[in-house]
């Protein structure tokens, strides 16, 4: 009896450390930029640590633009978030921007783990790059399929950006300088989500959205070749501080099983379904999450 009793007190000392560990480790914090498709990514995330894992999550979401969200993870603020490679690359590390997508997703990798202890998780499976957007009666009638044709028309034009989009190494700047772009005004600054409606309705000529938007379809509008291949490559993709994986780190396995997952038509039909729809974030996320889990056998 004295050996049984001694060994049902081991076992729940044991049970008793593990939860212990268990409420000692503080959530996992999620974080996200300010536009659909970073509200939908920051709840997949979440939604699928919360269903393949133990791991305690917390949101924080709609934090703010990509260098808000750096510092939150550098700084501990937030623990995991999606960015992406060519935004990294470029507006955060300050590195002319390049084209091929091995290079530019190693180099990150490579530099976030050396200055800042971050890793970057596989890519999701999609690419968001800047789409330089033009309504369709526009391109229709003056024959344009490429940036480079735009060029002849912009000294008569309104152009309308994204306030980053105006400051960021791979952004404006070195666009105009590449395609010889010269507006005939100050372009319109305003956010992301007003762009589309701006060029629709012809306050403005020419954009710079993003080419998983919704809108773009829904709105009928035009996005002309990069055809001097001006802008990097930008692999949607988690980052996640090393804090986190030393806590959790069976984190990086539950990371590892969405590579790959999310295909561009999958994404822009999702911020259609937000944007054009007004169906609530939150829902779409969770039945993407629903559909990939239900045949999976790793999560019967």
């Amino acid at each position: 009896m004295k050996g049984l009793g001694g060994l049902i007190a081991a076992v729940l000392l044991a049970v008793l450390a593990l939860h212990g560990c268990g409420a000692d480790r503080p959530p996992l914090v999620v974080g996200s930029k300010n536009f659909t498709e970073q509200s939908l990514l920051g709840e997949l995330l979440t939604g699928w640590i919360e269903h393949t894992t133990e791991i305690p999550v917390k949101r924080r979401l709609h934090l703010g633009g990509t260098f808000i969200c750096h510092q939150a993870l550098v700084g501990g603020g937030i623990d995991l978030y999606v960015e992406y490679t060519g935004t990294a690359f470029t507006a955060i590390l300050q590195h002319p921007p390049i084209t091929d997508p091995d290079s530019v997703r190693s180099a990150v990798a490579s530099e976030y783990g050396r200055r800042w202890g971050a890793e970057w998780s596989a890519p999701l499976g999609f690419e968001n790059t800047f789409a330089v957007l033009v309504r369709r009666s526009t391109a229709d009638s003056l024959g344009l399929r490429t940036i480079s044709d735009a060029v002849p028309h912009a000294e008569r034009w309104t152009a309308g950006f994204g306030y980053e989009f105006t400051e960021r190494e791979d952004g404006l700047p070195g666009m105009e300088r590449l395609y010889g772009l010269r507006f005939g005004r100050d372009p319109r600054l305003m956010d992301l989500g007003l762009l589309y409606r701006a060029l629709s309705n012809g306050l403005v000529d020419l954009v710079a959205g993003n080419s998983t938007d919704g809108q773009i379809a829904a709105l009928d509008l035009v996005m002309l070749e990069d055809d001097l291949r001006y802008f990097p490559p930008y692999e949607a993709a988690p980052v996640v501080g090393a804090a986190a994986l030393a806590r959790y780190p069976e984190l990086r396995a539950a990371l590892q099983e969405l590579a790959g997952r999310l295909d561009t038509e999958e994404m822009r039909a999702m911020n259609r379904a937000v944007d054009v729809e007004g169906r609530d974030f939150r829902q779409v996320a969770r039945e993407w999450i629903e559909r990939e889990l239900r045949d999976d056998p790793l999560h019967p």
